[in-house]
């Protein structure tokens, strides 16, 4: 019988932890629930334990008194009752709790009252600071990037459009010149990838406002080079530029001619600025026509053009009636005309150095035409070129057929002699430099030889040759200075 009653101590344990713990966690069951009802015979063993509880509690001090808490208690703990308000779920308001915290016993806190309400007054109020214009979420805080995208398209659409405008102009020009070329030549078009030479029959594209056609197969003409150079439009920084300082195309035709198909002189017509400035520029006019531009009113050229020539003789054999025909009714349209045995392009500067030799020169005929428009270039400006062509291709015609006079010849001859010779004193100090030059290098070569030599005997030999080469020299300078003393006596 004890050890069964030994056994039920622990089952009622449980039930007595089961109400306390439906208590605590009410959260888990219904409002309507009711909470087990435990009989207190059922707890009967434990009667001392409580008797000795209660003596502890009355010596103990009072505990705090509380609004929340029920005036008395039962004081039969055998039954526990959780009463939920609706809408709280066993919880209080937060202003419910800061009024718990500043309920205290005034007999335990003296003085407790005096501070609290200077405790509420020393709060700090709640000020709401406002937030900076530049860390606002708006428009205005992304005007840098809206700009930069705008540019950025801005850029794209005008490299489109320039770029489509200038492949436009360049085929136009193309299409209404084909006929006349390929009648004048056999070939129109090679690229220079095969190593045949094959006519393609189209432009060659260098970049977006360059534009190649190369030529050749024609009588005394080695070949000629067509360059289109359109304005950037696909720049839109030029583009912008521009508009401060206009511009127009230009259409730039060299001519290389054979040696034995044009004489020598050098001739120059084109507008005032551009003679100028080539005569500074370019090499051969720089020498061969020191004089300055001269007016063409004599074979009844416009004020606004002027010849470089370097003789006259010259200038009366090119501008025939026919030449000055097509200079004087297409004058706003040339830039610059250009014919020379000496071309060797512009000159060497002199950061470059001056060069110990001629440069190589070859016969080359230029034309330099502004297309019409300036910059506002349209597929009809393009056409109207096509007479300028037709003047290129007399030219060449002309220039073959044109032969100097006997004393024109001999001046042009002691023109080229002068040249040279004035080229040979400015670089004999040059020259003389870089012979000290050579033969320094060729005598520390030979001692190094010397040096590396590992058998001294032989080494001892090769000193003693190269003394007496020296020695040899020294005597050669000796008998010419006393050649040179008896012929001046």
């Amino acid at each position: 019988m004890r050890s069964a009653r030994f056994l039920l101590i622990p089952v009622l344990l449980l039930f007595l932890a089961f109400p306390v713990a439906r208590g605590r966690y009410n959260d888990d069951f219904d409002d309507g629930e009711d909470l087990a009802d435990f009989d207190d015979n059922d707890f009967a063993e434990f009667e001392d334990m409580n008797d000795d509880q209660a003596a502890e509690a009355e010596t103990a001090p009072p505990p705090r008194a509380s609004q929340s808490s029920q005036p008395e208690e039962d004081e039969d703990e055998d039954e526990a009752t959780v009463e939920l308000e609706d809408g709280q779920d066993g919880f209080e308001d937060s202003e419910t709790q800061d009024q718990d915290i500043y309920k205290y016993d005034q007999e335990e806190f003296e003085g407790m009252g005096d501070m609290e309400k200077p405790g509420h007054s020393m709060k700090d109020p709640l000020i709401i600071h406002t937030v900076p214009a530049h860390l606002q979420n708006s428009w205005e805080s992304y005007y840098m990037e809206i700009l930069m995208v705008t540019g950025l398209l801005a850029y794209i659409m005008n490299y489109i459009i320039g770029k489509n405008k200038n492949s436009r102009l360049a085929q136009a020009w193309f299409s209404s010149h084909r006929e006349l070329l390929e009648s004048n030549f056999a070939l129109v078009g090679d690229d220079g990838t095969s190593k045949e030479a094959v006519s393609t029959g189209k432009l060659n594209q260098e970049n977006e406002h360059i534009y190649n056609l190369w030529c050749s197969g024609r009588v005394c003409c080695e070949g000629m080079l067509i360059q289109l150079k359109f304005l950037k439009r696909q720049d839109l920084l030029n583009v912008l530029a521009r508009m401060m300082r206009p511009a127009c195309d230009q259409v730039q035709i060299k001519v290389t001619l054979n040696e034995e198909d044009m004489d020598t002189f050098v001739f120059a017509i084109g507008t005032k600025k551009a003679m100028a400035r080539l005569q500074k520029e370019m090499q051969d006019l720089s020498e061969f026509c020191g004089d300055k531009p001269k007016s063409g009113a004599k074979y009844g050229l416009p004020d606004s053009l002027a010849i470089l020539s370097e003789m006259g003789e010259v200038t009366d054999g090119v501008m025939d009636n026919k030449m000055a025909h097509y200079v004087t009714n297409h004058a706003e349209k040339i830039e610059s005309i250009h014919f020379s045995d000496q071309f060797s392009g512009p000159k060497v500067m002199q950061e470059e150095g001056q060069p110990l030799k001629l440069p190589e020169t070859k016969k080359t005929l230029l034309f330099t035409f502004n297309v019409p428009g300036m910059g506002n270039t349209s597929p009809k400006d393009m056409d109207s070129l096509l007479p300028l062509m037709n003047m290129v291709i007399y030219s060449i015609d002309k220039v073959k057929k044109l032969r100097l006079n006997r004393e024109g010849k001999q001046k042009a001859d002691r023109n080229r002699a002068r040249v040279e010779e004035n080229f040979l004193k400015q670089t004999h100090a040059q020259r003389q430099e870089a012979a000290q030059t050579r033969r320094e290098e060729k005598k520390r070569a030979e001692k190094e030889r010397i040096m590396n030599e590992e058998d001294p005997e032989r080494q001892r030999r090769l000193e003693e040759a190269a003394q007496r080469r020296e020695q040899k020299k020294i005597e050669k300078k000796q008998m010419k200075m006393k050649q040179i003393k008896v012929k001046a006596m």
